[in-house]
């Protein structure tokens, strides 16, 4: 369903990787490795349409991507690294907006219940400022629960989350996944998904 074709590209005037093919089908998941600064986040937001790549195409059922433009995005989840969260707004409110600029239109019962299976049970109303780290990440993935994109693409999705957020994290994919989602991914931590077979592209020397 999602198709990668002799893809590259620069950051400047460094070549990051080129050459790149591979292909992601339903209840499928990838994890993308390589040394800092071998284009991980790149490839990502590349895959999303956020970058373009300098060769190559990124094929979404069938058609290149840069020809479906809001088609592709109603069909796609991108959570980077940076929790992308207004300070002086609560969890629900932040909910809310990002989805609502995603095509996603949720009410509060929707939001709410899925800040508490996130583990913001009484916290929802709070301003994202007073919140720790990992409640703050939390609130950004909170997104994996509402909408229904078929492939999500996650960068770092497990930064500053504790051992039970991580294995929370772990069964929404899972759960995705048995959905016939596709998930990609970059992640520092040890992340498992019970089983599935996990594919792994590594970037390290592909320039």
């Amino acid at each position: 369903m999602l198709e990668v074709r002799n893809l590259a590209c620069s950051r400047g005037d460094h070549r990051l990787f080129s050459g790149l093919n591979f292909s992601l089908g339903a209840g499928q998941i990838m994890q993308v490795q390589g040394v800092n600064g071998s284009g991980k986040t790149s490839l990502l937001r590349t895959l999303c349409g956020f970058l373009m790549p300098d060769e190559g195409d990124i094929v979404w059922r069938g058609e290149n991507i840069r020809d479906l433009d809001e088609e592709f995005y109603a069909e796609m989840l991108y959570l980077g690294h940076l929790n992308a969260i207004k300070d002086e707004l609560n969890a629900l409110e932040n909910l809310r907006i990002s989805s609502g600029l995603a095509g996603i239109e949720i009410d509060e019962k929707e939001a709410l219940a899925a800040l508490r299976r996130m583990g913001l049970r009484g916290r929802e109303l709070l301003p994202t400022k007073v919140l720790s780290q990992g409640q703050r990440r939390r609130v950004a993935l909170a997104r994996m629960l509402v909408g229904d994109a078929r492939l999500w693409v996650l960068d770092e999705p497990l930064t500053a989350l504790d051992v039970g957020a991580v294995a929370l994290i772990q069964e929404l994919i899972a759960e995705h996944l048995v959905r016939q989602g596709m998930v990609i991914f970059t992640t520092h931590q040890p992340l498992q998904v019970a089983g599935v077979e996990m594919q792994c592209l590594d970037l390290s020397g592909r320039h």
